[in-house]
């Protein structure tokens, strides 16, 4: 029947396909003494969907468990569509850290055996591999994923978990680190038996915010790292009294949670960053003085091009928009771009570099899909590698400072106010449908974008506090 359906070529792949991936995985059990898988997937918006399946099942691990599409979330599917088949890559097998005899894997969805188009991992996956084919390069990508620690109160109101954590100004804050030490060196001693390499954990700027960095990788292992490090951070939370959220703002008041992007193109190899100048280089011009190769500053000139184009998809809530802007929290500073410029080591641009050897992206938030941000960054970037975009004099101005008649005088253009106005520039962009790719029915951009549409009016529908504050008693 498989080989009527999808022909005996592809019947013949798939077979050999399992049963490698069944090897790799029977392997890998039976060092480990697993007892269970959990396969695990990601929707549009990032949120983790798994099955959990005893290694005696093995035969379901690797012909993939079923899912109903249309429970999961937008996926493309309708309650009478065909189930979603989690193919799981062996290569992204690893034990779970804090509980024996389980172990993850990623997995690519499936549906009456063909690739389903709409799947963000398949999406990046799909990406990665031109940019190999076509170019002989690869994307690296390092994440500083940034989240809050919060708790619920008497009265059932959440507020930051450490009560003591209430400095208007608590960035770097050494007592509020050592507060929080048994939890966070639990969870550094989680990321390095991953193989994450934790090399550092600081108390962000916000009150109950904090960053635990991991190094740099290609992009399909920082994004499945990410995925699952979210994960990582709300069980353990959970396990300490305590909810974790990478809401990009979770509090009017206080710093919201990005998800600074730092990018840079290789050669396949790995051997060698594409961004970065030799010192000895001499043959041409570093003409705006950062350390970075005509072809840094061609790929950063396309990401501030399609900047606001590509924001649905790094800022994809309603949420997102309430993190960006020059309107300072309590500590003074958002630490968030509201405009579409680049610079040095200047943290009010979008696009920030410090180092010559990668671009700092500051404009993702802590709602991203990984797979879908990279996707973006990386397809504007080359699109301004093959037009040779110039990106313009590095921007040397506090920008939160500036009026925005000032911003504007100097070309400078403002992020998208609101969801809606991100998915307006989303919908109908030729260079992101090609990024993002084509189902057989629509291109998955367009479909995003109609999807966050659709966010946007049921959050706007809603009558809120603030507004039966401002307007109750007003007429």
């Amino acid at each position: 029947m498989v080989a009527s359906r999808w022909g005996k070529h592809q019947s013949n792949y798939w077979g050999n396909q399992m049963s490698k991936t069944r090897e790799i995985l029977e392997a890998r059990a039976a060092e480990d003494n697993i007892e269970f898988f959990m396969t695990m997937f990601v929707d549009m918006h990032g949120r983790q969907c798994a099955k959990l399946i005893p290694v005696s099942a093995m035969d379901v691990v690797c012909a993939g468990a079923g899912f109903a599409g249309f429970a999961v979330g937008p996926m493309g599917q309708s309650p009478a569509g065909p189930d979603m088949i989690a193919d799981p890559d062996p290569n992204s097998y690893f034990k779970l850290p804090w509980r024996e005899g389980v172990a993850v894997v990623m997995c690519d969805i499936k549906v009456e055996g063909k690739p389903w188009p709409y799947t963000p991992r398949i999406i990046l996956g799909n990406a990665l591999k031109r940019l190999a084919k076509e170019r002989d390069m690869k994307l690296m990508v390092g994440v500083e994923a940034e989240y809050h620690l919060l708790r619920r109160d008497e009265s059932g109101k959440l507020v930051v978990a450490d009560s003591l954590d209430n400095l208007d100004v608590s960035c770097y804050d050494a007592r509020g680190l050592t507060r929080m030490y048994d939890y966070l060196t639990t969870m550094s001693k989680y990321m390095n038996k991953l193989g994450y390499e934790n090399y550092a954990t600081d108390h962000e700027d916000s009150n109950g915010q904090f960053e635990q960095n991991f190094k740099y990788a290609d992009a399909m292992t920082t994004a499945d790292r990410l995925i699952f490090f979210r994960y990582m951070t709300n069980i353990v939370a959970h396990q300490f009294g305590m909810q974790a959220t990478f809401m990009p703002k979770p509090f009017h008041e206080l710093t919201g949670n990005g998800l600074h992007m730092n990018t840079s193109l290789w050669n396949t190899s790995g051997t060698k960053n594409l961004f970065e100048r030799a010192s000895n280089n001499k043959s041409t011009k570093d003409k705006y003085g950062l350390g970075l190769t005509q072809l840094g500053y061609h790929f950063c000139g396309g990401v501030l091009e399609h900047a606001q184009t590509m924001s649905a998809i790094t800022n994809p809530i309603v949420n997102s928009y309430k993190r960006m802007g020059v309107s300072a929290p309590n500590s003074g500073a958002t630490w968030a771009p509201a405009y579409v410029a680049y610079g040095g080591n200047n943290r009010t641009q979008m696009v920030r570099i410090s180092e010559g050897n990668r671009l700092e992206v500051r404009s993702v938030d802590g709602a991203a899909n990984p797979y879908l941000a990279f996707t973006a960054v990386l397809a504007a970037g080359l699109d301004g590698v093959d037009r040779k975009t110039d990106p313009g004099k590095p921007n040397i101005d506090n920008l939160y400072e500036l009026h925005p008649d000032v911003v504007a005088a100097k070309g400078i253009k403002p992020m998208p106010p609101t969801l809606l106005h991100a998915a307006q520039n989303l919908l109908g962009n030729p260079l992101m449908q090609k990024a993002l790719g084509h189902t057989g029915k629509e291109y998955y951009s367009d479909y995003m974008a109609k999807v966050k549409m659709e966010e946007f009016t049921r959050w706007h529908s809603k009558v809120g506090e603030v507004e039966r504050d401002s307007y109750l008693s007003l007429f």
